[in-house]
């Protein structure tokens, strides 16, 4: 089994639009969960590099509370990191996801009970969510799209 998954987005010329680079983001996290669920799989940790117009690359890693594969864990994740670079304003030429430490699904000290709704109240739509992204794409009812001109890149 792999120990890592990997997703890329290559932008054609420098990106500064706030909305864009959100948007591929969220292509990325949507695609990398996918892949991760897929391999009927969890991540402990996500990591993301940003390659900038001057060749520089910037890489950030965050822990997950928990072994997951959920879109939602990943995402909050991947804004945690976000947040740390964005402040920055760099001029972006590609960004790359990674999914860290994968192991299998069943595998890990199992669920943690707890009597707090609000975690597990968000999982409970994920199945559907992720059945409306195989009958018609990747996150269909996300409000951005991805920037003209732009290629995702998948890679293994």
């Amino acid at each position: 089994m792999p120990v890592a998954a990997t997703v890329s987005h290559v932008f054609d010329r420098d990106m500064l639009d706030p909305a864009a680079l959100r948007a591929a983001l969220l292509d990325l996290v949507a695609s990398l969960a996918e892949r991760v669920r897929g391999r009927d799989q969890v991540t402990r940790a996500v990591t993301l590099a940003v390659r900038v117009a001057d060749g520089s690359r910037v890489e950030r890693t965050r822990r997950l509370l928990a072994p997951s594969a959920h879109t939602d864990d990943l995402r909050t994740a991947l804004w945690r990191i976000w947040d740390g670079i964005a402040h920055q304003r760099p001029r972006i030429r590609a960004l790359t996801l990674t999914a860290g430490g994968l192991a299998p699904a069943g595998a890990g000290p199992g669920a943690q009970l707890s009597r707090d709704p609000a975690p597990g109240a968000r999982h409970p739509v994920d199945p559907v969510a992720y059945a409306v992204n195989a009958q018609s794409g990747r996150a269909p009812w996300r409000d951005g799209r991805r920037p003209a001109g732009s290629k995702l890149c998948r890679s293994l």
